[in-house]
């Protein structure tokens, strides 16, 4: 399995922000802990393909973004940030090679950090940086190999991965912006089930406590 990864541009103290202030980035601890991430990425048996740097693109470390690949094809984005459009070439460049490519063109916009996969359901968070066309033009890329595209709108985080991402394709990871998303993200949560697991309890400790008088 091949992992496409890019170096921590010295430019990431420009890096796009939505919903958090900007604050100080220690460049090095960050390309510190870019380096460990690889590591681990070639520990699980990934060859690391680095793309080329691009030390003016303060986003380009996000890699996700720029396309979403299956098995079948990858589909390079139209991020939403107009600053990250210059990314793209590079990545498909990496990707020729290993997919047939398809591109999400004008007015689409999508980041893949927008994207979930989960079987042959793919969800498409609705956001500031993805909107309507950019999900259509993904699901017209993706219908021919059996992908279903379903929207959610995403309120309260920068992506949908923001908020929820797949553990397995029985079994997601999500945060308490989760509970924002629309009520057809059927995988089931890990906290859904701890919190699950909370409330019967607390309804258990209800039942034993004595009536009031």
């Amino acid at each position: 399995m091949i992992a496409l990864t890019r170096s921590v541009p010295p430019s990431i103290t420009r890096c796009e922000l939505t919903h958090v202030a900007r604050q100080p980035i220690d460049y090095h601890r960050a390309r510190a802990q870019h380096a460990a991430y690889e590591r681990a990425l070639e520990t699980l048996g990934c060859r690391i393909h680095r793309l080329p740097d691009t030390p003016d693109l303060p986003d380009s470390v996000f890699v996700e973004d720029a396309a979403v690949v299956f098995d079948e094809i990858a589909v390079l984005t139209r991020p939403g940030a107009a600053s990250r459009h210059p990314e793209i070439e590079s990545v498909a460049a990496a990707l020729e090679p290993q997919r047939t490519l398809a591109f999400i063109e004008e007015p689409g916009t999508l980041d893949g950090g927008d994207v979930l996969t989960v079987g042959k359901t793919v969800y498409v968070g609705l956001s500031r940086r993805t909107n309507a066309d950019g999900a259509r033009q993904l699901a017209h890329a993706v219908a021919p190999f059996g992908y279903r595209v379903v929207r959610a709108a995403v309120d309260g985080c920068l992506h949908l991965k923001s908020a929820v991402t797949a553990v397995s394709d029985g079994a997601s990871c999500a945060s308490a912006i989760a509970c924002s998303l629309p009520r057809h993200f059927h995988a089931p949560t890990i906290e859904s089930r701890s919190a699950a697991r909370r409330s019967r309890s607390s309804t258990s400790r209800r039942s034993r406590r004595p009536k009031a008088r």
